[in-house]
């Protein structure tokens, strides 16, 4: 496996005003606030000492594991060889033959003899082994950027066959956007310091998929973390916040809609059938609880809970605990279990000459997919449903999205 040293760039997160009632917490989190609010509420509460009803005292398997033990067992880093690296390149020049647009990618349209296998191997990492991969040797600078646009989604494919809708509408009109660029836009007169870290959070989707145009020159280090070591570590020390993290909770829609928030769980369990083992799944972003920088949480959604305030910094800091460090690279493509893993980003730092660019897709694969959780089939209805070969967009430079500002 290859280690890297990277560099952390410190950031501040800028505050967002709290609305009314809501408990003193931040998209920034606070250890000793989380500390202090644990130890009152372990002092004046009443709390749950065993779990709810059928929620498992453990898990087990490939996808619970620590971040400083996992390159022991488990090198998630796939290096493509020049054989592999020669296929993918007679395959994007078969689709180019075929004068398709980019959305009639697919595995027959870039066909890879050899590497299928390979791909469908990690493919059921990413859906009964550890959760997570990456693909390391791409030459980015090697191809056009159409034809790293093709590359990505054409192995994509056969990992994840569909793609996900990340926007609706591109230049003012109606379109299903289903590939994004992330990288700061704001200009030299703004980008004085370095981009706010995320922390850790899930995105929309069974899969989340970054490709590395071009890294930072500093910072960016990309995190992920096992959802089923922290519940493991929550369900063994405070059985009674999987009660909070599977009841109902205020989430924000950003989307227009005729009511500003839903009701739904962070934290959702399937028992084991015939077909799958017992599953936890864990969605949700923190800003949509505690907002972030200039985008507060509405004063109109109901604040959230001291228990839930508590609960949102016990997954963040277990995650930080237990997280390892991808070294993503320029030419790295990553792929994330959406539903059973945990990503974060560290602050960055451009400079003229190297500004952190990815792109990314959101992936779902029908054959080995989780079952997605009934609340969540509306939201993952807009993500997947209706998108036609024809009606698929791919950006070719970074723009901001529609509802960039407030969207997932």
């Amino acid at each position: 496996m290859s280690t890297t040293t990277t560099t952390t760039v410190t950031d501040t997160t800028p505050a967002a005003p709290a609305p009314p009632g809501q408990p003193g917490i931040a998209y920034a989190p606070d250890y000793q606030k989380w500390q202090a609010r644990a130890a009152q509420r372990l002092a004046s509460e009443t709390l749950p000492t065993t779990l709810p009803e059928g929620f498992p005292s453990q898990l087990d398997g490939d996808l619970v594991w620590e971040g400083d033990k996992l390159a022991e067992t488990y090198d998630w880093t796939y290096v493509l060889n020049e054989d592999q690296l020669a296929e993918i390149d007679r395959a994007t020049q078969h689709f180019e033959s075929l004068g398709l647009s980019l959305g009639h990618l697919t595995p027959k349209t870039f066909p890879l003899p050899t590497l299928h296998a390979e791909l469908r191997r990690l493919s059921r990492e990413l859906h009964t082994g550890h959760g997570f991969f990456v693909l390391r040797g791409l030459r980015v600078d090697d191809h056009t950027r159409k034809q790293n646009a093709i590359i990505y989604a054409g192995v994509s494919s056969h990992i994840a066959a569909q793609r996900g809708r990340q926007d609706h509408k591109f230049d003012g009109k109606p379109a299903d956007v289903v590939l994004t660029h992330i990288k700061d836009l704001r200009g030299d007169k703004i980008a004085a310091g370095a981009p706010p870290s995320q922390v850790f959070h899930t995105d929309s989707g069974d899969i989340v998929s970054l490709f590395a145009l071009a890294t930072a020159a500093a910072g960016g280090a990309s995190k992920v973390a096992s959802t089923w070591r922290v519940y493991n570590e929550i369900a063994r020390t405070r059985p009674d916040l999987i009660h909070v993290l599977s009841k109902d909770w205020d989430y924000e829609v950003f989307e227009k809609a005729g009511k500003q928030w839903t009701e739904r769980p962070l934290m959702f369990h399937s028992e084991a059938t015939d077909s799958r083992p017992e599953r936890i799944a864990l969605q949700y972003a923190r800003r949509y609880f505690v907002g972030f920088g200039a985008l507060p949480r509405s004063p109109d959604i109901p604040p959230i809970s001291e228990a839930q305030a508590e609960a949102l910094d016990t997954l963040h800091f277990l995650r930080d605990k237990f997280c390892v460090n991808t070294n993503f690279q320029k030419g790295d493509m990553q792929y994330v279990n959406n539903l059973a893993v945990f990503h974060a980003r560290d602050g960055f730092t451009d400079s003229p000459e190297q500004k952190r660019h990815l792109l990314r897709l959101w992936l779902r694969d029908p054959k080995d997919a989780w079952e997605t959780p009934e609340v969540l089939r509306p939201r993952w209805a807009q993500l997947y449903e209706g998108i036609t070969p024809e009606s698929q967009v791919f950006p070719l430079e970074p723009y901001i999205r529609s509802a960039s500002n407030k969207g997932r």
